[in-house]
């Protein structure tokens, strides 16, 4: 009995280790902000790194739809009806990916939010916006997404970013 409650507690701890995300090579992070005009934007996503990768190419490659991050899919929330680029999106929560491209990249909205990143169904999209491919003047190393109190999202690695602005 003994040798079998040592098991269980060595294997209840291996999962509660498995459950950190932060020990992750591809982190966790978040960001929210209330813009001025009210609407609170919520995402929550992971950070990979280039590690010496070419960005368009050996990750997130040019033409394909990515995670937009790693790990589970990357979540986009607003607590109201909005427009991202002019384009209406109802209140509510969606999965986020991206086909980038080299001058003008694909915004998607999915409607299925609670899935591991790479699983993808063009038939459950929201919306699909294309936004300017604009390119850093400093490299990113780690995956990064920013949202500023007037709404523009900025999606940034390597040496390429991407936005859009929700009202």
């Amino acid at each position: 009995m003994l040798v079998i409650g040592a098991l269980m507690l060595l294997i209840g701890m291996g999962a509660q280790a498995q459950q950190d995300k932060s020990k992750r090579p591809s982190p966790p992070d978040s960001v929210s902000v209330t813009t001025t005009s009210g609407v609170t934007i919520s995402i929550n996503y992971s950070r990979p790194s280039v590690k010496g990768r070419m960005v368009g190419q050996d990750i997130a490659p040019i033409g394909k739809v990515w995670r937009t991050g790693a790990n589970e899919a990357t979540t986009f929330e607003v607590n109201k009806d909005v427009t991202i680029d002019g384009k209406p999106l109802k209140a509510g929560k969606y999965s986020l990916h991206t086909i980038p491209d080299e001058r003008s990249s694909t915004i998607i909205f999915n409607n299925v939010w609670k899935k591991w990143g790479t699983e993808y169904d063009e038939k459950e999209d929201a919306l699909r916006v294309d936004v300017a491919t604009e390119e850093n003047s400093d490299s990113v190393e780690q995956f990064t997404i920013t949202v500023a109190d007037n709404g523009r999202v900025d999606l940034m690695w390597g040496t390429y970013k991407i936005g859009f602005t929700v009202k």
